[in-house]
């Protein structure tokens, strides 16, 4: 299933032929050509620095495996513009109940028309409905734009291995924590007071209908109104999202020195 999202691609200089006749042999802009068929994916700027999928599948097998995780999804979106490579580690899991028991996920993201950075995501995820929508915590989330003057893209390897190898010792320590550690109010509290306003109704339904008894329940609240209510267009949606773990298994840790 990988082998669709790594087809090759190359840059080709964006050339012109003005009314003189004269070719333009620099005008600032290169298209993003799929080589298998010839198709233009984007017309982009020369400071757009292209990494192909399979350059960011390159940086990251060796670790997956190491770590034993597996394929779990690959799509490939808007003919081959966007691409989403999700894997799974399926040997390290938290068994939340009797019938629930989550497993670490991996995403890879890519893009060649500029709409996505080149990102790495990571994370515990669940199918809630139909139509795919996945609920989940976001343990890392790591993002670089396609750019000339960004170093750190020389650096993907090791921000990918940072990322899958802490991720799973993560899971291990911290989601077992959340499971055995019952909630302080104080902190029901204050995680209200993190909740935008215009989210702060369905939050605060959830809260009542829930009753969260530890702090795998409480993060579960805090995503669940991430995931439905919050517009994922605003940059309040994804800094709230970023501040959802680490804030989390700090009150965590606070409440089980207690």
């Amino acid at each position: 299933m990988i082998n669709k999202a790594l087809f090759p691609v190359t840059e080709v200089p964006a050339v012109g032929i003005p009314e003189n006749g004269k070719e333009i042999d620099s005008t600032g802009y290169k298209f993003i050509m799929r080589e298998d068929t010839g198709e233009i994916l984007s017309c982009m700027t020369n400071e757009y620095q292209l990494v192909t999928n399979q350059q960011l599948y390159d940086a990251s097998i060796d670790t997956l495996r190491k770590v034993g995780a597996v394929e779990r999804e690959v799509k490939v979106l808007a003919d081959g513009k966007r691409s989403i490579m999700r894997y799974v580690i399926p040997n390290v899991k938290v068994k939340v109940s009797k019938d629930d028991i989550v497993n670490p996920e991996i995403m890879l993201k890519n893009s060649y028309d500029g709409s996505w950075e080149i990102g790495i995501q990571a994370g515990a995820y669940r199918l809630v409905c139909s139509n795919g929508m996945v609920i989940g915590v976001v343990l890392s989330k790591k993002s670089n734009k396609h750019s000339i003057y960004n170093p750190r893209i020389s650096e993907l390897p090791e921000l990918i291995t940072e990322t899958i190898e802490t991720t799973a010792s993560v899971f291990k320590d911290d989601f077992a924590l959340m499971l055995d550690t019952k909630v302080n109010k104080d902190h029901v509290q204050k995680l209200i007071e993190m909740i935008p306003t215009n989210v702060m109704e369905p939050f605060i339904q959830y809260l009542m209908s829930h009753n969260p008894d530890n702090y795998w329940d409480l993060i579960n609240a805090a995503t669940w109104v991430n995931t439905h209510h919050m517009n994922r267009a605003y940059n309040s949606t994804h800094q709230f999202e970023s501040q959802i773990f680490p804030t989390i298994t700090r009150w965590t840790n606070e409440e089980a020195r207690a």
